[in-house]
């Protein structure tokens, strides 16, 4: 198991203080972070319980937090792995390439970059909202046949792959799809599952794997004089491969990662961040950002349920932490 040295450091005290506001401005019963600088652990932090039922467990390390939308980085780092085994050829071949049963609306007009990149149009299978590449719309619809094509080419889920590629050679044993709560689980309430196959958004990580897997990426898949994956994998999951003509305001995407380039009005990533900065968010509250610059990869936990309340910016708050963990890096 991965277990980088812990140090101790004030400098993200004023971190700390910012998501616990958050926290009680989201009324989330649970809040962590964990930020790895330069090869070691510089703050691990863990605020509340597990949700509000009376004897809640008391949020700590082995907590496994509902990261949403973080998955996705879990099914580009597979798409990627398959494009550089050969198994895709190109992430500009048409999704009918790869999958025979999908709707004439998507043969021969979708890209796997498309689908990657946010850009490809769907509002479902059978409605388009805009022409493949032209703009920019995050639903789950390419997610989908994404997972599909990992599950046809692999002759598995897309859960068993990464188990077997990825989770069992870091040693990660607070990482997973799962279909019912137990007590290390931040569970959402009324959440439920059919399977832990991998298609469905039920994916758990604990705070220190979550910094982990940031932390893979920034390290190109070495850990400790072993390539758990080739360092091509992690290079293209984290390169800007939108549509080159998008909309100056409008996200950059690598493989699900939000990518910095320059400044833009829609991405969740901060103004201050360095280009090269790369970051998921999910609708829990939780991220994952690394600034290879820095070589720091910060995680921040929540729980949040339920829709935004009132006066509260999710963009604006998201890119706070990542200007703030900027500048704590930057500090040390």
């Amino acid at each position: 198991m991965l277990n980088l040295q812990k140090t101790e450091n004030t400098t993200f005290n004023e971190l700390n203080d910012y998501v616990l506001r958050v926290k009680n401005v989201l009324s989330t019963t649970a809040a962590a972070t964990c930020i790895i600088h330069h090869d070691r652990i510089v703050n691990e932090w863990y605020s509340g319980v597990h949700s509000n039922s009376t004897g809640s467990r008391i949020v700590d390390e082995e907590s496994q937090f509902h990261v949403a939308s973080v998955r996705k980085t879990y099914l580009g780092l597979a798409i990627s792995l398959a494009l550089y085994e050969g198994k895709i050829c190109s992430i500009d071949d048409d999704v009918a390439d790869y999958l025979d049963d999908v709707d004439t609306l998507v043969a021969g007009n979708t890209t796997i970059r498309h689908l990657l990149t946010h850009t490809h149009g769907l509002g479902d299978l059978h409605h388009r909202l805009f022409l493949p590449g032209t703009d920019w719309k995050y639903n789950n619809v390419g997610v989908n046949l994404l997972i599909n094509i990992i599950q046809k080419l692999y002759q598995m889920p897309l859960s068993q792959l990464l188990e077997d590629r990825v989770f069992t050679p870091m040693g990660f044993s607070h990482t997973g799809w799962r279909k019912e709560p137990n007590e290390k689980l931040v569970w959402l309430l009324n959440e439920q599952y059919n399977d832990n196959q991998g298609d469905e958004a039920n994916l758990f990580v604990s705070t220190k794997e979550l910094a982990y897997w940031g932390y893979l990426h920034l390290k190109r898949g070495a850990m400790h004089g072993q390539q758990i994956l080739p360092r091509g994998v992690f290079e293209q999951a984290t390169t800007i491969i939108s549509p080159p003509d998008l909309g100056h305001q409008l996200p950059r995407n690598g493989f699900f990662w939000f990518v910095q380039d320059e400044p833009r009005a829609m991405t969740e990533l901060g103004d201050e961040l360095p280009s090269g900065s790369f970051q998921s968010l999910g609708i829990t509250g939780c991220a994952c950002l690394v600034i290879p610059k820095y070589q720091t990869v910060a995680v921040r936990m929540y729980n949040q349920t339920g829709p935004n309340p009132a006066g509260y910016d999710y963009l604006e708050d998201i890119k706070t932490f990542g200007n703030l963990v900027n500048k704590c890096a930057q500090d040390l």
